[in-house]
């Protein structure tokens, strides 16, 4: 049995890889219960289908046993003007996703996030008959919710993992539920610092602040300039660390960080910014953050790092997007608190001199420390909510997939 994924951004993409593992793990379950050797469990019918995997993905979904139809690089694109330039490309790889899944006739299409790509994907594949679930909605609620209906038409299940997300979706006629967010469980890597210090060439006698901005060229190239200004101005008492996200590449980086922009009059010092390959590490180990709006967001609140929250697109993405935004803030760990637990800093407000300000609230040892760590973890805490306490969200997720297919 054939199962199409279709997955886009490093996000999507580490989670399509977490939930193949997951089916594959129940249906060799099922296949034991078939055997007779273990009980049938509750809302389950024993089964020995083999599952195989194609569709749009990357290296981690590769690593797990998809074969990868579309590279999900090709679609790691933000912002109008972005996606306008790259669309006959991006068509391409969607004609050429959409004749695979007529040679191969899927049992189940699941698409996660990227909604520009994934709706036109759904929307094939409900006209070829091929029940679609949705894993990791489109965040309709924040801008364009008339877009609702989309998934109304096209998709049979919808599985949300924000603890807001399913009465909206229900609210509006959607089979929705939580199943927990994908991240909400991540251990504490088991790297200590000084073997990481080590590791990566950091001076672990100082404070490490983590930067993050974004994993797709276009919002690197017009976040990580201003922040590289802010570590500039923070000075040499400082190791910053940099995660390579898997849909870049190190030389990108650094020739950011060697060419001096508008907020640089030169390029940044060297020696303290350290391209590292992993950012839950860097993100545990170090004394905060300054983190682009996204799904780095939700990691640092898992690993405890107070932080703050930047972003920018271009002026005209802004100006067409600003007016259709329905929700009173930006960042995915203030919309789940229901309150402002870290500072934003988007557009006009994401200067170097603001970073600095709000940095230097929160890295010192006090009562602005204190609150958001305190606040952070009532964030992990709400994540978690969605699968029962013996499953992970992914495992939840695959075992209602199965039903979907029976």
């Amino acid at each position: 049995m054939q199962i199409l994924i279709s997955a886009g951004e490093a996000s999507g993409e580490m989670y399509g890889a977490q939930l193949i593992e997951a089916l594959r793990l129940r249906v060799a379950v099922l296949a034991h219960v078939a055997t007779g050797l273990c009980p049938v469990p509750a809302g389950q019918s024993p089964a020995t289908t083999q599952l195989t995997f194609f569709g749009a993905g990357g290296e981690r979904m590769r690593a797990a046993g998809c074969e990868i139809v579309v590279d999900a690089k090709e679609l790691a694109v933000v912002g109008i003007t972005e996606i306008l330039s790259r669309l006959p490309k991006i068509l391409g790889l969607y004609r050429k996703l959409i004749r695979a899944a007529d040679e191969r006739r899927p049992a189940l299409a699941v698409v996660i996030d990227a909604p520009a790509f994934n709706w036109r994907v759904a929307r094939q594949m409900r006209k070829r008959g091929i029940p679609v679930v949705y894993y990791v909605c489109p965040q309709f609620w924040a801008w364009r919710q008339g877009r609702v209906k989309l998934l109304r038409k096209y998709v049979n299940k919808a599985l949300v993992i924000f603890p807001f997300e399913e009465k909206f979706y229900r609210d509006r006629g959607v089979d929705a539920t939580f199943v927990g967010h994908p991240l909400a469980d991540l251990p504490a890597p088991a790297i200590t610092r000084e073997t990481y210090a080590a590791a990566n060439q950091i001076d672990a006698t100082k404070p490490w602040i983590t930067l993050m901005p974004g994993s797709r060229r276009k919002e690197v190239s017009m976040n990580l300039p201003t922040i590289l200004d802010a570590a500039d101005r923070m000075g040499g008492g400082y190791e910053f660390l940099l995660p390579v996200a898997r849909t870049l590449d190190s030389s990108f980086l650094q020739e950011l960080i060697a060419t001096p922009s508008e907020t640089r009059q030169a390029a940044s010092p060297q020696g303290n910014i350290h391209l590292v390959p992993e950012a839950l590490p860097a993100l545990y180990h170090s004394r905060a953050g300054i983190v682009a709006s996204g799904t780095a967001t939700v990691e640092a609140a898992i690993m405890g790092t107070p932080f703050v929250m930047v972003y920018r697109v271009s002026a005209l993405t802004y100006a067409l997007g600003k007016p259709r935004v329905k929700v009173p803030y930006f960042a995915m760990v203030n919309l789940i608190a229901e309150k402002e637990v870290v500072p934003e800093l988007v557009q006009h407000k994401f200067t170097a001199e603001n970073v600095v300000a709000e940095m230097n609230k929160i890295i010192p040892d006090g009562e602005p420390r204190t609150r958001m760590i305190e606040r952070l973890a009532v964030v992990k805490a709400k994540l978690r909510q969605g699968s029962s306490a013996a499953s992970h969200p992914s495992e939840t997720a695959a075992e209602i997939i199965l039903k979907e297919i029976s």
